[in-house]
């Protein structure tokens, strides 16, 4: 049997999932969260061997979560559903810990064969994910410049887009308002960008926000 967390902040969708889940006789669904916090609250008294997860949350990110989720359950499988594109976010948070990632356009069937891998302690890579990761690895240094971000700086760069202050970011992630300041002047260098207002048209542009 295996023990499923479902993280999606619309009702509507955790409900679609628990009604598909239930038509097979492997799977279980222990728990459900509607934001990042509770997703790690349920992590914390819940045992599961996949959480399938969301990224557009209110407050805590799935992003914000995936990283709190991996220090502290790091053999649980985190698979992402997210209704971005896999071009946008699949390899940045792949190699940041997710247990694979899928977009929710997807075949039912696929998030199934995801879990199925997942539970197993292996990642899912799915045809155009793994595409994705081949054409990174011939045109490395043809890489839009948010790919060059550490996780970290990525955290930080998407929540300057959105309109967040240092100091409310600082709070988000326990960190000083002084490491956040850090992380922006790293991150602008490395973008090549000189303001917030440079981020936020940089992350709408590329649809890593709405």
């Amino acid at each position: 049997m295996i023990k499923i967390g479902i993280v999606d902040d619309h009702a509507v969708v955790r409900s679609g999932l628990k009604a598909f889940f239930s038509t097979f006789v492997d799977f279980r669904v222990v728990g459900e969260a509607g934001t990042g916090r509770e997703a790690i609250d349920m992590v914390r008294t819940t045992e599961m061997d996949v959480l399938v997860m969301d990224l557009s949350m209110p407050g805590q990110s799935g992003i914000d979560a995936l990283a709190m989720v991996r220090a502290k359950a790091p053999q649980l499988g985190v698979l992402i559903l997210s209704g971005y594109p896999e071009e946008h976010y699949a390899v940045n948070l792949i190699r940041q810990g997710a247990s694979g990632y899928l977009n929710k356009e997807c075949a039912p069937e696929e998030i199934a064969n995801a879990i199925r891998t997942v539970a197993l302690g292996r990642r899912y890579i799915s045809a155009s994910v793994a595409e994705l990761l081949a054409g990174q690895l011939e045109r490395k240094d043809s890489e839009p410049p948010h790919k060059h971000l550490s996780e970290r700086e990525f955290q930080v760069f998407l929540k300057l887009a959105k309109g967040e202050s240092v100091g409310s970011i600082g709070e988000a992630l326990s960190l000083s308002v002084k490491t956040i300041s850090t992380y922006r002047t790293r991150l602008m260098e490395k973008m090549n960008l000189s303001t917030n207002s440079d981020l936020t048209y940089y992350a709408i542009k590329t649809q890593l926000i709405d």
